[in-house]
């Protein structure tokens, strides 16, 4: 069994400071991110990137066409720069729904790992789905608190406060300190 993965979640442009679907702290999640990349703590790392299906059925071409101007703009669908700089070391994959594991290799990957370490935008969205669908795959997972991020304060305690009632069974939640204490004690911050 490989070790930990860190799955970095959708931290597109559209998220950041000022972007259409602006995330509460995007750039302190993104900070925090590469604090546990940094460290070494994960193993591994996959990216993805959320990008409107052009052949979507039912609810998902309605929601493609609601947002179709965001949808539209190459910029907001970027990467943020910090995130983009790590592609070069790992994979990034585009993703039309909101779990990640729709995507065969993550899920696969994520199979394959002793533990998935999630991260991202939008926890009350794309990262909770994940998280779910990592749980009913039957993956340890560990959901770092202060590297993902959510539309609204209320949104992302309502996220927490859901998998705390599944925790730690089925999801640990740590903050990124907390996970790299725990894998690298020489490298956190004191």
């Amino acid at each position: 069994m490989k070790g930990d993965l860190l799955l970095i979640i959708d931290m597109q442009n559209v998220y950041a400071k000022g972007g259409e679907w602006e995330c509460m702290d995007t750039e302190g999640a993104a900070a925090n991110i590469l604090r546990v990349v940094d460290s070494g703590a994960a193993d591994s790392a996959i990216i993805t990137k959320f990008i409107a299906d052009k052949k979507a059925r039912g609810v998902w071409a309605d929601y493609n066409q609601k947002y179709k101007a965001i949808n539209d703009d190459k910029n907001a669908n970027e990467l943020l720069p910090q995130i983009a700089a790590l592609a070069g070391r790992f994979p990034v994959y585009e993703k039309s729904k909101y779990s990640s594991l729709s995507v065969p290799q993550i899920r696969e990957a994520a199979l394959k790992a002793k533990r998935v370490v999630v991260a991202g935008v939008v926890d009350d969205c794309c990262v909770l789905s994940t998280v779910f669908e990592l749980i009913d795959a039957g993956v340890y997972t560990v959901y770092l608190t202060d590297a993902t991020s959510g539309l609204t304060k209320e949104k992302a305690a309502a996220t927490c406060l859901t998998l705390e009632g599944l925790s730690p069974l089925h999801v640990k939640l740590m903050t990124t300190e907390e996970y790299i204490m725990e894998r690298c004690p020489d490298q956190a911050q004191r």
